[in-house]
């Protein structure tokens, strides 16, 4: 079974639901990535998402566009992002924490690199699926059937503005979970969580056996509340960059306790 649905069963069964983090690799750097993603995954994560960054924004806020530049501008690689999360992975494995790694990947930067040469380090780094945020569900079939035999889930977004045929497309391409775009518009902290987004999830909740879990703006434990009752989980990436940026200035280790903080409120309000 796939890292990511062994990861859901288990929440089922404990019915409880998924804490999914985002933190941009490179930022501020490699080895930080690294602690980073350690203390999340020992502070309630249920799957841990990993951006690889890119130059040309598709849908990130200024939040994570910068951590992106911030991470490019010192030279950053795929190699540098896999093996990192390799090590990463080991560690947990020795420490028997189990939680599966997603890759957040632009469609550009597969094709760059190589797509086979893709998934295969992408297996071997420890990731259990990816999100690409630029993949047409037209286009998706051939990347989708070879990630399938990898072993690794195709997690595709669907939007407020996604019409319903369209919607039903990217359902039956999807697996994993599926990313609920919370709001039409780029990634970034919001106050409210908008009454559209409820009733399509209720929608999506009648379409699909998937987990259903919502990112784009989700970054208060009140988010978490709201949707405990409505999704399979939450995304929550700017709210946690926003405490990254700040490392040069205070150190990793109080960016690691602040994190672990927000990580804990947020698990305590979708679980409690």
């Amino acid at each position: 079974m796939n890292a990511i649905d062994a990861a859901f069963e288990r929440l089922k069964t404990g019915n409880k639901k998924a804490f999914i983090p985002f933190i941009a690799a490179g930022d501020p750097d490699i080895e930080s990535t690294k602690e980073l993603a350690k203390t999340l995954a020992k502070n309630g994560a249920s799957i841990i998402e990993i951006g690889f960054p890119y130059s040309d924004p598709i849908a990130d806020g200024p939040v994570i566009q910068a951590a992106y530049t911030r991470a490019l501008n010192k030279g950053l690689k795929i190699e540098h992002i896999l093996k990192a999360i390799a090590e990463v992975s080991l560690d947990l494995e020795k420490e028997k924490i189990l939680v599966p790694f997603v890759a957040m990947v632009s469609m550009s930067i597969i094709h760059r690199f190589g797509k086979d040469k893709f998934i295969e380090g992408c297996l071997k780094a420890g990731f259990s699926g990816l999100i690409i945020p630029d993949l047409p569900v037209e286009e998706s079939l051939e990347i989708a059937k070879d990630l399938k035999k990898a072993g690794l889930s195709l997690i595709l977004l669907v939007t407020p503005n996604t019409p319903k045929e369209r919607a039903l497309l990217i359902l039956s391409a999807c697996s994993g979970f599926v990313y609920c775009v919370s709001v039409s518009g780029i990634t970034g902290e919001r106050d409210k969580i908008p009454e559209e987004l409820l009733k399509n999830l209720a929608w999506l909740r009648k379409q699909t056996p998937l987990p259903l879990c919502v990112g784009f703006g989700i970054s208060k434990p009140e988010h978490a509340k709201v949707l405990r009752d409505h999704a399979d989980g939450v995304i929550v990436g700017s709210a946690i960059v926003k405490h990254i940026e700040t490392a040069e200035k205070v150190g990793l280790p109080a960016v690691k306790t602040a994190i672990a903080t927000l990580a804990e409120s947020l698990v305590s309000a979708l679980n409690s």
